[in-house]
């Protein structure tokens, strides 16, 4: 299980192996700020204060220095957690858009806790 924590809010988000930052919080049901969503304009930056992630795609220098790069600033559309990351966004505040999302993405929460605390079959 991946989880993204928003801050300041303490938001819990989880999200499926392989997911954005980005993709994760959309099909959570919240949104924020964003360009483009393909790496090309920057507008999705945001600081990655705990967690380490990657790119699945190019990113290019142009959009993101290397002085961000080190960081911990990431491009939400392309950055894919590696593990549990915290976040916090850039002049934007994440707003809750479908609480159906949200209500749905707290139950995968519940069911993933549950899983990594269970006692494994032997």
């Amino acid at each position: 299980m991946t989880t993204i924590i928003v801050q300041p809010s303490g938001t819990e988000v989880h999200i499926d192996p392989g997911d954005t930052v980005l993709a994760g919080l959309q099909k959570a049901g919240y949104a924020y700020t964003v360009g483009c969503r393909r790496g090309g304009c920057g507008i999705c930056k945001i600081d990655v204060l705990e967690g380490e992630f990657s790119y699945c795609r190019p990113v290019a220098d142009t959009v993101i220095t290397d002085d961000e790069r080190a960081d911990g600033t990431c491009l939400s559309c392309r950055a894919v957690p590696e593990d549990d990351v915290t976040i916090q966004l850039r002049d934007a505040s994440l707003r809750l858009v479908n609480p159906l999302l949200s209500q749905l993405n707290e139950k995968a929460l519940e069911r993933a806790r549950v899983a990594s605390t269970a006692p494994e079959e032997q």
